[in-house]
């Protein structure tokens, strides 16, 4: 083998090897799409319990109109979710979304009094969380996503019933939060005077592993 020969051989080696370094490097680099301690860090166990609260001096808000002030107002809210997957970034990781719970509420509502409950059913919800950064919450095995409002009027309790086809929220890795903006809820039964749609918004965080020493934040990758 003549000098020009061996030297394009050992430059194809050379180019090989660099090749199947980068590509072991990106995939170890890649972590999955939820981790704790930072983006990509320590990637979360599937049957880990993520759970938060309303994010510090927020509200969670069901408003009669989209971004309006006319509605209902809870100073407390939180969720706890099971995760199910969770792949390699970029992917999508799953989980079951099994509590999630609305109270000390108030509201302005014409007519209403106060806010005697409001029930989530039909729990379990499925939950999706992407590596583009968003999450969905769809319907599980036992029924669509539903709400239950029991609203004192001077007439007695209204019991409102709201459904929705899905929900979005934004994760974000800067507080480790989750944001639900304007997600509607039309009314599935109840009388006139329970309003025709329901606008949810609410900033859940941080979101932690409860399953680990510390529950550390959640990042989403």
């Amino acid at each position: 083998m003549d000098k020009r020969a061996l030297s394009a051989a050992f430059g194809a080696a050379v180019a090989a090897v660099l090749a199947v370094t980068a590509s072991a490097s990106a995939t170890a680099s890649a972590g999955n799409v939820l981790t704790t301690g930072s983006a990509g860090g320590t990637a979360v166990a599937a049957g880990d319990v993520l759970s938060a609260s309303l994010a510090s001096g927020s509200q969670a808000k069901i408003t009669t109109t989209q971004g309006g002030s006319t509605g209902i107002t809870c100073n407390s809210s939180a969720f706890t979710a099971t995760v199910n997957s969770n792949p390699t970034a970029p992917g999508t990781a799953t989980e079951t979304v099994t509590a999630h719970t609305l109270s000390s509420c108030t509201t302005n509502i014409s007519g209403a009094t106060g806010v005697q409950s409001i029930t989530v059913n039909n729990l379990p919800f499925a939950a999706a969380v992407s590596s583009g950064g968003s999450l969905t919450v769809s319907a599980g095995a036992a029924g669509p996503i539903q709400t239950t409002l029991k609203i004192n009027t001077i007439l007695g309790v209204t019991t409102c019933v709201y459904r929705a086809g899905s929900l979005t929220a934004t994760p974000n890795n800067a507080d480790n939060s989750l944001s639900f903006a304007n997600q509607l809820f039309t009314k599935y039964s109840g009388p006139s005077t329970c309003p025709a749609n329901g606008y949810f918004s609410a900033k859940y965080g941080p979101v932690r592993d409860t399953s680990q020493a510390g529950s550390p934040v959640v990042f989403v990758n």
